[in-house]
């Protein structure tokens, strides 16, 4: 599985990828923020190589839709728990949790590509302990998700993604 380096990334870098501005957009802004953020990881083998997400540990989560039954594609920031992916449903803080964490909880069976790698994964949303610990390790990593909390009344969700044996 991809061994991203965390630890070469820079705060700057870091604080690039979590600007809080993004809760604004539409929805016709946020798809093509992350359509281009698709393009640039598929096109840079895995790692986004430009622009303000350049080098920060981005994942390509396919989720089929709970009510539509269509394929999403969402490129989500993540950190590790042994073999694990760990990603937050922030949706930057929004109101409401974005559309893969509702698909997730539909259909948990997902498809994720990280690195060069592509493998199938069951999601699962983190709980009690298990939550409390993987948030605050994952909120370690990318601070701004703590921040993101303080501006919305939802519980952030903590979603794991667990590869299935081939």
């Amino acid at each position: 599985m991809s061994d991203f380096d965390f630890e070469a990334l820079s705060q700057t870098q870091i604080e690039q990828f979590s600007s809080a501005a993004g809760v604004a957009l539409s929805r016709a802004e946020w798809e093509a923020l992350n359509q281009e953020q698709i393009r640039l990881f598929r096109a840079n083998g895995g790692m986004i190589a430009e622009g303000q997400f350049q080098g920060t540990p981005t994942l390509l989560l396919t989720t089929i839709g709970a009510r539509s039954g269509t394929t999403y594609v969402s490129p989500l920031g993540y950190t590790r728990d042994g073999n694990r992916y760990v990603v937050a449903a922030s949706k930057l803080g929004a109101p409401k949790h974005p559309g893969w964490f509702h698909n997730v909880l539909a259909n948990p069976h997902v498809s994720v590509e990280a690195g060069s790698e592509r493998f199938e994964a069951e999601a699962a949303v983190a709980q009690g302990p298990e939550r409390d610990r993987l948030w605050e390790s994952h909120t370690a990593f990318w601070p701004n998700i703590a921040e993101y909390q303080r501006h919305t009344t939802r519980v952030i969700p903590i979603v794991l993604l667990e590869p299935l044996l081939k």
